[in-house]
């Protein structure tokens, strides 16, 4: 139950060539709290429910628990939500042995576009395709829960 990924910006979007599925994903936050984030995402026909705990190894790891609930369930919960909602689409690139999940963000996070990769240990060698960018890992800007609150828009550039 411990999740381990690594996040990336994205620099070009030669990764939609390759992606071999896409989802658009709604997301809100019952609770934003770094200590144990309490999200309800709604991920293509399907409703999700997810409690995060704090982050751990300089922000690779964490305590995740994730179960799929109705999606009737997952529109309900979603209107109890902090202020702050996250829209996006996902596509899915497989790279050598893993595969990354590119999220490009629209509404108040216009513009951002980040990758992320789920390891088996801190330290797994990975390949890192042409479009990937700056490591953000550590930068907690880069959390949807922040992104919900302070939008990539409102950003000093």
């Amino acid at each position: 139950m411990v999740e381990i990924e690594r996040k990336f910006l994205v620099k070009s979007d030669a990764y939609k060539n390759q992606a071999f599925t896409q989802n658009k994903i709604a997301q809100g936050y019952l609770s934003s709290a770094p200590e144990r984030t309490v999200r309800v995402r709604i991920k293509g026909h399907k409703g999700f429910i997810t409690i995060k705990g704090i982050s751990h190894g300089g922000g690779m790891s964490r305590f995740e628990w994730e179960n799929e609930i109705p999606l009737d369930e997952a529109q309900e919960l979603l209107k109890l939500c902090e202020k702050g909602k996250i829209e996006k689409t996902r596509y899915e690139i497989q790279s050598g042995e893993h595969i990354y999940e590119v999220d490009e963000f629209y509404g108040e996070n216009e513009g951002l576009v980040m990758a992320e990769i789920e390891l088996n240990s801190e330290d797994e060698v990975f390949e890192k395709p042409e479009w990937l960018g700056e490591e953000v890992t550590n930068d907690e800007r880069y959390y949807n829960a922040y992104l919900s609150k302070n939008p990539y828009k409102d950003w000093q550039k």
